[in-house]
């Protein structure tokens, strides 16, 4: 017990690391309670914008099937550094809705893809969740968002990267799914890998199975390191992110009810955008 203790906590150390680096915070001192965060006395423009960012975690996610974090992290860290007091929130909140946008749906998750899958990312995601491994979190989300925005522009171009670049494809699935063991942030290069290989509309389902189990060894890990689970935060910020799902689920109905080249698109897009902040970020950071 003790050891997982110490692998959790390593794991931590490395998440706010990862985080902080692809951030831009207006704070100076690292949050890690609600309790902190409530008695900093934020101006209503920083308060309208963290609400904001809830509703675009929401959005993301439904819409495209992957995201939420990545694209709202940045944004929040960019307003309050407190890393510790979003992301539990954040997985939280991906567990809620994702459940429930497959409680009826699992007749469209594609359970074969999903075991394959799984089983090529259980030991990178394990290194990750334990921290096992020790990278510079510069280094680390640089070589992640590079390889996410070579995979977007394929999707964009619908040259996806299949075939003979089986190798690259392993390698990108190891590092997006050991990123997101420590930050739960590697989710759209895990999608940019292997998504290709999935019918469009099966596409947002099996991947939302798959964040709920990597979500629940997350908050996991994070429990074993006696770290705060936010669930009040998560709770009271729920409405939020449940007007982003709704609108998110219209834009994801519009998306698949066109042709697989548009919907390659789509994806390549929202790749390009994760990795294009991501990448901003860890140029700013040096």
């Amino acid at each position: 017990m003790q050891m997982l203790k110490r692998w959790s906590k390593s794991s931590s150390a490395q998440s706010i690391g990862l985080v902080k680096v692809i951030s831009l915070p207006v704070t100076t001192a690292s949050i890690s309670s609600m309790n902190e965060l409530a008695q900093l006395s934020l101006p209503l423009g920083s308060i309208v914008g963290i609400a904001l960012c809830f509703v675009w975690s929401g959005f993301v996610r439904s819409g495209l099937g992957f995201g939420g974090a990545a694209l709202s992290l940045p944004i929040f860290l960019q307003i309050v550094e407190a890393p510790l007091v979003f992301l539990p929130a954040l997985a939280w909140q991906l567990l809620f809705f994702s459940s429930l946008t497959i409680a009826t749906r699992l007749h469209n998750v594609n359970w074969r893809f999903l075991a394959k899958l799984s089983l090529q990312l259980a030991i990178p995601f394990g290194a990750g969740l334990f921290g096992l491994l020790s990278l510079p979190p510069n280094i680390l989300a640089a070589i992640v968002y590079t390889t996410t925005f070579m995979f977007g522009m394929a999707y964009v171009a619908n040259r996806m990267l299949t075939g003979g670049n089986q190798i690259v494809n392993a390698v990108s699935l190891g590092l997006g799914a050991y990123v997101s063991g420590i930050a739960l942030i590697g989710a759209a290069l895990i999608v940019a890998a292997s998504s290709h290989r999935l019918p469009s509309a099966q596409v947002r389902d099996t991947f939302f199975m798959l964040w709920i189990v990597m979500v629940i060894s997350k908050l996991s890990a994070l429990k074993a390191a006696d770290i705060d689970l936010q669930w009040q935060l998560s709770l009271l910020t729920l409405p939020l992110v449940g007007i982003g799902h709704f609108f998110g689920l219209k834009l994801h109905s519009r998306i698949v009810s066109g042709d697989r080249a548009g919907f390659n698109r789509l994806i390549g897009a929202g790749l390009c955008l994760v990795s294009f902040l991501g990448l901003y970020s860890v140029i700013r950071s040096y």
